[in-house]
């Protein structure tokens, strides 16, 4: 990259015709231009309910009417320019955002806002189908809403009237041809291996589904000039390997375009010089950007030959600077009537649901993965120290010795410093966790749980049996340990395979940023320029292709690993220094965790009776814990004492 390839988005305007009103302002920053291609794409993915935009972050502040608008104008320099877009959606558009979570049913609004994008390719991601209801609202909704362009490559629903499975659409695959280049296009929507879906959904396993005849017959007999792979895979995952050898074998020079989601990071993989994966990020943050040149138009039957295939590839960040600056706009020039509209329906959507609604006022940022888990400012020392031994407490078991165990993948985001709203508790924790607890558990064996939880090779280890027997070289284990975790832990390039081992819970690697990326702020420019203006914290990103992928120059944001599972100990007697024999150890405790984990945990304590800790200390063997052991701790979800205890702790009004 040149420096007269880095531009400097303008100044901020009036912007009272786009974003949410509340949003904060873009701010300026050098970018990096769009490469323009034979055939262009539009990416994103894991928008988890965040289609109002991110309201407190400037380089993320724009919405989905935005998005429409911005989407508009790319189709018309594409027509101008003669050359192809497409719009690619690869799932994770539910749970995560009180625009999604906050209504009853879920989705209220959402499932509309989304539809009114016009998006070429759309899959489902595994969040689409944890609950039996949301399963339904994909099905019944979703998928209508995109007809013959939702693709269900190896996803089935069951019809609750009839009990047949069916696929989730009636479109395995997608043909078809582009607008302006008149490219064959042969498309796939797959899922991940994914098994903790509801019961009225059915995940085949990858790799048995690229041997059914429909399959074979696509990749073999469709004519092709370019097959485009979606889904909700993550770029490094060995499901997208198993599609790519699949399509490969059969057409050895047929370029392959994969755009990948669940791992929540911007990441772009070279599979070989005519396919490329881009995966785009994470909570509307990203607006991915793929272009392919160099593909040709072939005949059914006859030799390709060999040519010069050109991928190139951008992060764009979601901010309305960055996206006049590509779509070549203004601030007067950019929204269009369709986008405004879709800009109004969500503050209506969000004033209808209450979402700014004030439980308390954060006295500090506290971080996900900005600063180490142990440190004051992290979310999880906050839980560790007040939340978790403050509100989940139950009356009539107050004064009994507790370990609290709940899995990091539990909470999804930072909590800004000021107003904690309704909003701000679908974000930070969207999930339904659900309180469980065993009771009277051998504090002897329940003190060992947290470090199976966070150690990787014995539970799997004891696990192995359980494994699918669809399983290949690419198989999937019944019980997947990184479920516990947040999904960019295990999701980054080889270098960083430090995220991907586990940590034992005071593990010091822990303490050191893993993906902090030292990226120059450009080629050839004096790093001195006094008219550039100060860099915003953000992404960095290192992928196969370099260090170039994102529009915007960001100054480095640290990001530190995650243990599984963190614990709490509360009520436990204090040990006393001067009689060795008050350990401060109680005979027994009160095995709380959240029901996400309960498989994980029954899981370590057999491990534990049948392998770690054979006996007791009185020598009797240890209770063989079951499903039937579980119990009710408290009424509720942990979101509901969450917000008590914000109501309680963090009273003063911003």
């Amino acid at each position: 990259m040149t420096a007269a390839s880095v531009a400097i988005v303008a100044a901020f305007v009036s912007l009272a015709q786009a974003m949410q009103p509340l949003a904060v302002p873009p701010l300026p920053a050098p970018m990096r231009s769009l490469q323009w291609g034979q055939i262009n794409f539009l990416h994103t993915t894991d928008t988890h309910g965040w289609h109002a935009g991110h309201l407190q972050e400037s380089q993320y502040s724009a919405d989905w009417g935005d998005y429409i608008s911005f989407a508009d104008h790319m189709r018309r320099r594409a027509d101008e320019a003669g050359v192809d877009l497409l719009l690619i959606d690869t799932g994770d558009r539910v749970e995560g955002n009180g625009l999604y979570d906050a209504s009853t049913p879920k989705g209220q609004y959402t499932y509309d806002i989304f539809s009114q994008q016009n998006i070429d390719i759309i899959c489902s991601g595994n969040h689409e189908l944890y609950q039996a209801d949301t399963a339904d609202r994909e099905h019944h909704l979703t998928v209508p809403n995109f007809a013959s362009h939702y693709l269900a490559s190896n996803l089935d629903y069951i019809d609750p009237t009839t009990g047949k499975q069916v696929p989730m659409s009636e479109k395995r695959y997608r043909t078809f041809q582009t607008k302006h280049q008149k490219l064959n296009i042969v498309a796939f929507g797959f899922l991940f291996n994914f098994t903790g879906n509801a019961a009225n959904s059915v995940v085949q396993p990858v790799q048995q589904t690229v041997q059914e005849p429909w399959f074979r017959h696509a990749i073999s007999k469709e004519p092709a000039d370019l097959f485009v792979v979606i889904g909700h895979v993550g770029a490094r995952m060995g499901e997208l390997h198993a599609i790519y050898r699949a399509i490969r074998a059969v057409n050895p020079e047929t370029p392959i375009a994969i755009f990948a989601g669940h791992a929540h990071v911007r990441d772009a993989v070279h599979f070989d010089d005519k396919a490329v994966a881009i995966a785009s990020g994470r909570y509307f943050e990203t607006i991915g950007w793929m272009s392919v040149s160099g593909v040709e138009r072939t005949e059914i039957g006859s030799a390709q030959a060999p040519s010069p295939i050109k991928f190139a590839r951008r992060y764009i960040d979601n901010n309305l600077l960055g996206l006049y600056y590509h779509s070549s706009t203004n601030a007067t020039t950019f929204p269009t009537d369709h986008g405004m509209n879709v800009t109004a329906a969500i503050a209506t959507a969000r004033s209808d649901l209450n979402l700014e609604a004030s439980y308390g006022c954060a006295p500090q940022n506290y971080w996900l993965q900005r600063r180490p888990y142990t440190n004051p400012s992290s979310v999880f020392s906050l839980l560790r120290n007040h939340i978790l031994p403050e509100a989940i407490v139950r009356a009539d078991r107050a004064g009994v010795p507790r370990i609290i165990i709940i899995n990091t993948g539990a909470m999804r985001f930072d909590i800004f410093r000021g107003a904690f709203t309704r909003d701000t508790t679908f974000i930070v924790s969207p999930f339904i966790s659900l309180v469980r607890y065993i009771p009277d558990v051998p504090y002897a064996l329940a003190r060992k749980v947290l470090t199976i939880l966070n150690s990787q090779g014995p539970i799997l280890s004891a696990m192995a049996k359980e494994k699918s027997s669809a399983s290949t070289d690419f198989g999937t284990e019944a019980m997947d340990w990184r479920e516990m975790c947040v999904p960019e832990q295990y999701s980054m390039r080889k270098e960083d395979s430090r995220v991907s081992k586990h940590f034992d819970s005071d593990d010091a690697s822990l303490q050191k940023p893993l993906f902090v990326r030292q990226v120059a702020v450009e080629d050839g420019t004096d790093s001195d320029d006094t008219t550039r203006p100060p860099l915003v914290a953000g992404y960095t990103t290192w992928d196969d292709f370099g260090q170039d992928g994102d529009d915007a120059i960001h100054e480095p944001l640290p990001r530190y690993g995650l243990p599984n599972c963190i614990q709490a100990e509360v009520n436990f007697p204090a040990a006393d220094a001067a009689d060795a024999s008050v350990t401060g150890e109680p005979e027994t405790v009160d095995l709380v965790f959240f029901d996400f984990i309960q498989r994980f945990v029954l899981a370590a304590l057999a491990y534990l009776e049948q392998n770690g800790s054979a006996t007791a200390p009185d020598g009797e063997p240890y209770k063989h814990y079951t499903d039937a052991d579980v119990e009710s701790y408290l009424e509720g979800k942990f979101t509901d004492h969450f917000t008590e205890w914000v109501k309680h702790n963090w009273k003063s009004k911003c």
